[in-house]
């Protein structure tokens, strides 16, 4: 059966300095997803690996990125100029912590990324196909909730963020329900932490008086 997708590609046109930045920065920066990566080859150190699906343009990626020099960081986007700022700003900032993959992120879990690898997996503002009878195309699902937890580490933590009320429930639900995965809040949702930077698209929807809704939980065993 055809896996269905939980993004639709929309390829917008690529500005010089995109297109420029994807021709100088993806043979240093850009991953082959057909192949199995080594966390330790691939950025040569031991430190943390963070895994962000769906990083958008990429500014908060090369932000955490700049903050957490000791952390080792790789986004997955599928959007080409999305892939094409993020390594502008890679470039420009001389970050030796990214790495990119431009494919389907499932695909990459499943082939690419070694189990029990990761150290955290970030799922930012992903589509909440807000109408009913698009829900099943909401990433997180069962399924994709058991393969995250098969490529962290014990102990390792899955950080979802989402304006969407009723994809935070969802997500809730969905993550409530696996057996391993744990709650780090006490309360149900967490408070946003330091290190997850406030985008233009949330401060917007923060001046109009958009909730927005944190959920970490962490793997056990």
């Amino acid at each position: 059966m055809r896996r269905i997708r939980s993004f639709v590609k929309r390829e917008g046109r690529l500005t010089p300095g995109q297109e420029t930045a994807i021709k100088t920065g993806w043979p240093i920066f850009g991953l082959d997803p057909t192949g199995q990566i080594n966390p330790s080859e691939l950025f040569s150190n031991d430190n943390p690996v963070t895994l962000e699906i769906g990083f958008g343009n990429g500014e908060s990626l090369a932000e955490m990125a700049s903050n957490s020099p000791e952390r080792n960081f790789i986004g997955i986007e599928v959007h080409r100029p999305g892939v094409g700022h993020l390594l502008r700003v890679v470039l420009e900032k001389e970050l030796n912590n990214v790495r990119v993959f431009d494919t389907d992120a499932i695909d990459v879990l499943q082939h690419a990324i070694p189990d029990h690898s990761l150290d955290c997996v970030q799922l930012f503002f992903p589509d909440p196909w807000h109408k009913k009878r698009h829900h099943k195309r909401r990433i997180v699902q069962t399924s994709f909730l058991d393969l995250i937890h098969s490529k962290l580490k014990t102990g390792g933590s899955f950080h979802a963020a989402t304006d969407w009320e009723n994809y935070a429930e969802h997500i809730m639900a969905i993550l409530n329900a696996h057996n391993g995965f744990v709650n780090t809040a006490t309360q149900g949702y967490a408070k946003r932490p330091a290190h997850r930077p406030l985008t233009k698209f949330e401060n917007r929807g923060l001046r109009l008086g958009h909730g927005v809704w944190d959920l970490i939980f962490q793997t056990t065993a």
